[in-house]
């Protein structure tokens, strides 16, 4: 038996009991992503660029509040967080300015983490590396450092930033994302991990602009880490590892031809650019750009756009006092001009691409830089530098390995990179369900198949049919994790990001309850992950102050399983006497009949008189002020929660072989290879969903040997279990639960008959079945 909680052993993860265990989570918090002080989402400019005095010390959220989301989470069967946190909250005051505040905040949100079990690793999020650049995570004093002006890049279109959009109501679906392939964050890129190569006349306090990034960067994860440790009762009881940099870009290196947008930029949204435009519009330049949108086949032309600066720069002017944050730069980088130009790259004088291959080969050896040189070399430089400096704080830690999303791992299998303490973290998101925000069950796009050139055509990709769609998740997840093992070693898969948009079809759901589309989305997700199969997973995203008018309060994203404006999860009540808490039953594999009490639990926590009033009233729904548009929050619904709660491993005595849940049919399935001896006293364990498998209304059968369903105190949530002992070789398990009514309308015959049952099961009334 392990000291430690979690441990990896031949690819896969183990408890401290020697089961194996699936890591099944989620992204805790959305919130970090802005700050809490002044309150600046991302559709608010007031405040906006006072960047150096933003804090962070809500986030992800109050630790007066922490119990209630920890408890939700628990309850919805989760055990894993992904703990999202942002450079800026470490360091926006200035280099090396730590907020110790907001660091004493986290370790007191995570110890409130361990309180319920959860197994938590750290995640350093950016999107599109900053706010400042339209997403988050590095501090405003960074894009001063590269020679941007923040203020300036709106004008230039540098980047496309939500807090400055002239009408935020009105801000483009997902164009956020395109930032990637604009000015400011392609160019930040290029020098945090290529700078030294590329751009070797930007020197600050001595140092390239790479080193200076990074470094900073590493510092500030290091001091986080060593306060972490310090607290003493946190790093392996709970933060068991610390992940990569989330969704790195490589910039502009590899870039064949500055002239052209590059065949692999898939992406296309608004105003594309080629790179050599954004230089020109980055320096005041009009230039006419194509204009795209996104459609079910993907991207397609609709015209042309004029981008017009009106000779508005996005670098920082020459008078530019750089005694702000206490650097020096160097004589030779000159503010006032582009820093390509700077670089020869262009002559601003003539306005003529010089060099359009500049970023296409290593500048020393000569090398085609294509994705996967980038992730084998800049990428590994980057992660080695990470691991080693968290190491030494964290000598346990796992380190999960994010490389660029769907490109090839890094080839390190058998090499000194191939860490035992390692798992590969991809992401992966049914891009065009997420980009045009609608559920297509007619047809969809083996996206990965297209990009590995599986197709001699993309049309040959396109899947039609809802079984084939789910299918085709399943199957780009299981070569994703293939691909892990082939290029990285034995590592387990954690997929660290994937989930759905919940404002689909312009809101329908929110103006009428039906979250139909949103369900089966949402279980064509979970049947992937469940059927590649993952080692773990983390679905994006729990936010605590989601709504149905601003969804994730950043970027008009809206992917939150939880909304203020939605219900929770309908519960039946806690047994009355505290003694009834161990209520269990326990059957044999020839006898599967089950008729006992059910017991039940607040959503956020155990009932008792000083909560009573809160239990029985959702806060979420009478929360104030209300609703600007009462519209969209008119139909509260239980927002698709059938599908992402559901069954799953806790501990197996053995390997798992396959399992997955038919949400249509309510049926789970495990498969597993039972091992010898076991620890009596910790069987295999399966998280049951109440919601889905009363008690007293769920058939079971085992191939041998004896379970038990029961409601515990599960580290102070209670969830249903069931336990099971069984013999070593081939072992089978089916649970056949209660086939609910999805998605029925407020008032709806279906909901009548469904309120009707809980009645007649729960011995409770419809209103207090509706409040739980």
């Amino acid at each position: 038996m392990s000291s430690l909680r979690l441990t990896i052993e031949d690819g896969q993860f183990k408890d401290k009991y020697g089961r194996y265990v699936l890591l099944r989570g989620i992204n805790v918090a959305g919130e970090a992503k802005y700050p809490n002080s002044p309150e600046v989402p991302s559709h608010i400019v007031d405040d906006f660029f006072d960047g150096d005095n933003v804090k962070f010390n809500g986030r992800p959220f109050r630790k007066e509040d922490a119990h209630i989301h920890f408890s939700r989470l628990k309850r919805y069967g989760y055990n894993t967080i992904r703990y999202v946190f942002t450079w800026e909250a470490i360091e926006a005051a200035g280099p090396g300015k730590y907020d110790e505040e907001w660091i004493q905040h986290t370790i007191e949100v995570l110890r409130v983490a361990e309180d319920y079990g959860f197994y938590v690793f750290m995640d350093p999020h950016q999107d599109v590396w900053s706010r400042y650049c339209g997403g988050s995570g590095a501090p405003m004093w960074t894009v001063y450092a590269c020679g941007f002006n923040p203020q300036s890049l709106a004008a230039t279109e540098a980047a496309i930033v939500h807090n400055t959009y002239p009408e935020p109501d009105k801000f483009p679906k997902m164009i956020w994302s395109t930032n990637y392939n604009r000015l400011a964050v392609a160019t930040i890129f290029t020098l945090f991990f290529a700078g030294k190569d590329f751009a070797p006349k930007c020197i600050i306090d001595g140092q390239n602009i790479q080193d200076y990034l990074q470094g900073h960067l590493f510092r500030a994860c290091e001091h986080l880490a060593l306060r972490i440790k310090e607290a003493g009762d946190i790093l392996n009881d709970v933060v068991f590892g610390w992940e990569s940099m989330n969704e790195p870009s490589r910039g502009m290196i590899g870039h064949v031809d500055l002239g052209v947008v590059p065949k692999e930029q898939n992406l296309k949204k608004g105003t594309c650019p080629t790179m050599w435009q954004a230089i020109l519009t980055g320096s005041g330049r009009a230039c006419e750009v194509e204009s795209w949108d996104m459609g079910g086949l993907g991207p397609y032309k609709v015209g042309r756009t004029l981008i017009d600066p009106h000779g508005e720069t996005a670098w920082l002017p020459s008078d530019y006092d750089d005694s702000r944050y206490g650097w020096t730069r160097d004589p030779g980088w000159k503010l006032g001009e582009c820093i390509w130009a700077l670089h020869g790259v262009w002559d601003p004088s003539k306005d003529q691409l010089l060099q359009k291959n500049y970023f296409e080969k290593h500048p020393k050896t000569g090398e085609v830089l294509d994705y996967p040189k980038f992730t084998n070399t800049y990428f590994m430089d980057f992660y080695r530098l990470y691991r080693d400096i968290i190491r030494p704080h964290h000598p346990d830690a796992i380190m999960l390995c994010q490389p660029p999303v769907l490109e090839i791992p890094p080839a390190i299998k058998g090499t000194a990179d191939d860490d035992p303490n390692m798992v590969y973290t991809p992401h992966y998101y049914d891009g065009i369900t997420l980009m045009t925000k609608k559920w297509n069950r007619m047809w969809n796009v083996d996206v990965l198949g297209v990009l590995r050139g599986r197709y001699l055509h993309p049309a040959f990709a396109i899947k039609i049919g809802e079984t084939a769609i789910r299918n085709c998740f399943r199957d780009q997840l299981a070569a994703m994790r293939k691909e892990g093992l082939d290029n990285m070693g034995n590592h387990p898969c954690l997929l660290s990001e994937f989930g759905i948009p919940y404002d689909m079809d312009d809101k329908y759901a929110y103006r009428t309850g039906d979250y139909s589309s949103q369900s089966a989305a949402m279980d064509a997700n979970h049947f992937a992950v469940e059927g590649a199969p993952m080692e773990g997973y983390t679905l994006w995203l729990y936010s605590s102050q989601n709504d149905h008018v601003r969804g994730d309060q950043w970027n008009g994203e809206d992917l939150s399983i939880f909304s203020v404006d939605d219900q929770t999860l309908p519960m039946s009540p806690l047994p009355a006497e505290a003694n009834q808490s161990n209520s269990s039953l326990l059957k044999t594999a020839t006898n599967n009949n089950t008729t006992t009490t059910k017991k039940e639990v607040d959503d956020e926590t155990l009932v008792n008189p000083g909560n009573l009033k809160r239990t029985l009233t959702n806060p979420s729904i009478s929360s104030e002020p209300p609703s600007p548009n009462p519209e969209v929050t008119n139909a509260p619904g239980l927002r698709a929660a059938e599908a992402f709660v559901r069954p799953a491993p806790i501990g197996i005595n053995g390997n798992m072989t396959n399992y997955g849940f038919d949400l249509k049919n309510c049926e789970f399935h495990l498969e597993i290879r039972g091992t010898t001896p076991q620890d009596e006293e910790q069987p295999t364990t399966v998280f049951l969903p109440e919601y889905h498998f009363p008690k007293e209304q769920c058939m079971v059968e085992v191939s041998g040997g004896k379970w038990e369903i029961s409601t515990d105190d599960d580290e102070r949530a209670w969830v249903q279990k069931i336990r099971w002992w069984h013999g070593e070789g081939k072992q089978t398990m089916r649970v056949k639960g209660l086939v609910r009514p999805q998605n029925a309308l407020e008032g709806s015959a279906e909901e009548a008959g469904y309120l009707e049952q809980c009645q007649q099961s729960y011995g409770i009334g419809v209103e207090k079945c509706c409040m739980m």
